[in-house]
């Protein structure tokens, strides 16, 4: 198990963990561009994958100028194993290593990407369209 940071030559693999989820899913696919997840890792933001044997499993990506978490997203049969939370973790500490502005996400209600963030610290400050806004500030962070 191997954690890097995310290429450009990663998209096309991070593409293909992004549409095997069964939660949170995409109501078109062809929604999210290639050059979305080029801005953010290049432009916006940075990005992290969790590699096994070659394969891309799970990957996670900050957007430093809308402060937001853009992906953290596993490939089902990987999830439970700890991935996720070490993804999570390395984004927040690079972010918060970055700027002490607090970081959100929006995540659908009543999934375990839900329990996930509240199990990790994030506190509950509304609502993001159809989805639970979640934040996490520089503190909290810190004292997690």
């Amino acid at each position: 198990m191997i954690f890097r940071e995310a290429k450009i030559d990663d998209i096309r693999q991070m593409q293909i963990v992004r549409n095997s989820v069964k939660e949170n899913q995409l109501s078109d696919p062809d929604v999210v561009k290639d050059k979305d997840y080029e801005i953010y890792l290049t432009d916006n933001g940075k990005g992290w994958v969790c590699e096994i044997d070659n394969e891309i499993v799970g990957f996670a990506i900050v957007d430093l100028v809308g402060n937001n978490i853009w992906a953290l997203f596993l490939k089902p049969e990987f999830e439970n194993q700890g991935i996720g939370k070490q993804l999570h973790n390395i984004m927040l500490d690079w972010y918060f290593q970055q700027t002490e502005n607090p970081v959100w996400l929006g995540t659908s209600p009543n999934t375990r990407a839900e329990k996930f963030y509240r199990s990790s610290g994030w506190e509950e400050i509304g609502t993001h369209g159809k989805e639970i806004k979640f934040q996490m500030t520089w503190k909290q962070w810190g004292n997690l």
